[in-house]
């Protein structure tokens, strides 16, 4: 949904524009080419290794990138004096296909590597060390929540004893153990996803930044700025539906007062309702096919 993201930005030549997951640049470029002589954009990403691609790749003075989660978005723009300045943030939540398509990253059930998981290699905590650590209450907790695992006890159960005769050091090892453990699954998935997905999201605090970077996004855009979130998980587009939702009907003020929208202070209005793949997008890209796109514009 490149096209989508890049025209829901609606990008002025002269604008200042923020892509939070800089990933492998697709986003970034495709902004360049709109932006003017004097526009700006500024790129985050939590993974070193993009950070690295974008300085071998991308050489251009109207572009910079910071090694950050983008739940410092406001700390990085602050440091810029931009807060309030900005006519456009993008984020692509997620895992990119880069990181789950190296073996060595740790993020594919199909791949045999070491069970890391970070997207941030300079911290500590792999999925292996926490996985090493984590209670069967805990760990199901985790499945269930995030990965809206149906039989979370029972994998989590397994993946406990498991630990007992061995560390679980290794991607296929852990899948092996949760596909043994599990009754049953959808027809053409594997039954691990659901558990990998969970761990992961656990590993890098996904919803903990989600829910952290969008209010920083209303805070550091301009009166009439673009708010653009693409989301490929159910519980990412819940924080960001109803984040969006909430912004746009302002203070919550009890039913039944006669209280005029303008005295709600509203701070968003949402543009249409939300954007997904076509077919032949998902014929050419299968990972796609959960994406959904909302965009959001903030008021004066």
């Amino acid at each position: 949904m490149l096209a989508e993201c890049i025209d829901a930005l609606a990008i002025k030549p002269d604008g200042v524009y923020v892509d939070g997951t800089f990933g492998r640049g697709g986003h970034t470029s495709a902004m360049l080419e709109r932006l003017g002589a004097t526009g700006r954009l500024i790129a985050l990403d939590k993974d070193p290794s993009a950070v690295a691609f974008a300085h071998e790749h991308i050489a251009d003075p109207r572009f910079s990138i910071v090694h950050s989660a983008f739940s410092s978005l406001r700390t990085v723009l602050e440091s810029r004096k931009l807060v309030g300045r900005v006519d456009g943030v993008l984020l692509d939540l997620g895992v990119s296909s880069i990181q789950l398509d190296e073996a060595e990253r740790g993020f594919s059930f199909l791949r045999d590597g070491p069970l890391d998981m970070r997207m941030d290699t300079t911290q500590d905590l792999t999925a292996a060390k926490w996985l090493a650590q984590v209670s069967e209450a805990e760990l199901a907790r985790v499945l269930a929540t995030f990965g809206e695992e149906r039989f979370a006890r029972r994998i989590a159960k397994a993946v406990i004893e498991a630990r007992t005769l061995a560390p679980l050091t290794r991607t296929l090892a852990l899948a092996e153990v949760i596909k043994t453990a599990h009754p049953r699954w959808e027809p053409g998935r594997h039954p691990a996803t659901k558990s990998f997905q969970a761990i992961r999201m656990v590993i890098n605090t996904e919803l903990a930044d989600i829910s952290a970077v969008l209010g920083q996004a209303v805070d550091v855009l301009a009166p009439g700025g673009r708010l653009v979130v693409m989301s490929f998980h159910s519980l990412e587009d819940r924080l960001v539906k109803r984040f969006m939702r909430e912004q746009a009907q302002g203070d919550n003020w009890p039913k039944g007062l006669p209280v005029p929208v303008s005295a709600l202070n509203p701070k968003l209005i949402v543009i249409g309702k939300d954007y997904r793949p076509s077919a032949q997008e998902v014929a050419k890209n299968p990972r796609a096919r959960s994406a959904i796109l909302r965009v959001a514009e903030k008021l004066s």
